[in-house]
């Protein structure tokens, strides 16, 4: 299972006998789009991934401008992007770099578990205009009604966003932060949750409650054919292994054993392809029998 799917299981009850969970629903609809796809050619596909994140770097740049409030952006793990927003505010922040000054930064990246106190906390920190927060993999914060519901009033489109914390904090206090403050930054929300497979009823309702204040960016990675041309276009387009100083017959030896053992791989992604690389590299002539022991489950 993906952390997604972990995720949503949260929610969820154990199915009872004859019912579908939603792992199955989601294997079924990746099935479903694999037969679709056969119509579709490679260009094609290549060219849909391309423009949506093109998509994602323009979306990037208007939330950092002030320009957008909130933008969702969902698909698989290890496809870029989180890589991809990143390289777009890490511009943003030349200048604080230069001066060594953490205060300046504009924007900060939030990984992994967060409490609603500590997502309260973290919006203060950055509620001046032109402030960002990115949450990547923090899908707790969408099981939390709290934390959700802070979430919702930071991102509301109403002219003045107040978040307000109406029970007493000796932590809060501590730190200085106000009871109540209005939000004026921007915040862009990374997940690996497809919001239109979500099965759970409450789940889904908070799913929709972002959605309504959000832009939602699918990036349409769904299918293993999908993730193996995303990867090539990276490796051909943005020089992906350019640092490792392979020539286009390595790089393509690399491409050729992740597209023939993708069902065998313990995940389909960028961060796979830069495992396999590093094998290649410092292990030239064995990488192949290391990979197979390292990068894939076992039959």
């Amino acid at each position: 299972m993906t952390k997604a799917y972990k995720v949503l299981s949260l929610e969820n009850t154990k199915p009872s006998k004859g019912t579908v969970s939603t792992f199955d629903l989601d294997q079924t609809a990746a099935a479903i789009k694999e037969r679709e796809l056969l119509k579709v050619s490679d260009a094609e596909i290549i060219e849909r991934l391309r423009t949506r994140f093109t998509i994602l770097d323009d979306m990037t740049r208007a939330v950092k401008k002030g320009d957008v409030r909130a933008m969702i952006v969902t698909g698989p793990p290890g496809v870029g992007k989180s890589f991809g927003v990143e390289k777009v505010l890490s511009k943003h922040d030349v200048f604080a770099d230069v001066a060594q000054n953490e205060k300046l930064k504009k924007y900060e990246v939030v990984k992994g578990a967060m409490s609603a106190i500590g997502l309260y906390k973290k919006l203060y920190e950055f509620s001046d205009k032109k402030c960002i927060l990115v949450f990547d993999d923090c899908d707790s914060v969408l099981l939390d009604d709290l934390s959700l519901n802070i979430l919702k009033a930071a991102l509301d489109s109403s002219k003045k966003r107040t978040i307000h914390w109406n029970t007493d904090s000796r932590l809060l206090r501590t730190e200085g932060v106000p009871n109540s403050f209005e939000f004026k930054g921007g915040a862009i929300f990374i997940t690996n949750i497809k919001f239109d497979n979500v099965r759970s009823k409450k789940l889904r309702d908070h799913l929709e409650a972002l959605e309504s204040r959000c832009h939602y960016l699918d990036l349409t990675i769904d299918t293993d054919r999908e993730k193996i041309l995303r990867i090539k276009q990276v490796i051909t387009e943005c020089g992906m292994l350019e640092d490792y100083g392979f020539d286009d017959a390595g790089n393509a030896e690399v491409v050729e054993f992740v597209d023939t053992n993708k069902k065998k791989l313990r995940e389909l992604s960028l961060r796979t392809v830069l495992k396999i690389a590093d094998l290649k590299r410092s292990m030239p002539d064995n990488w192949r029998a290391v990979a197979e022991v390292t990068c894939m489950r076992r039959s």
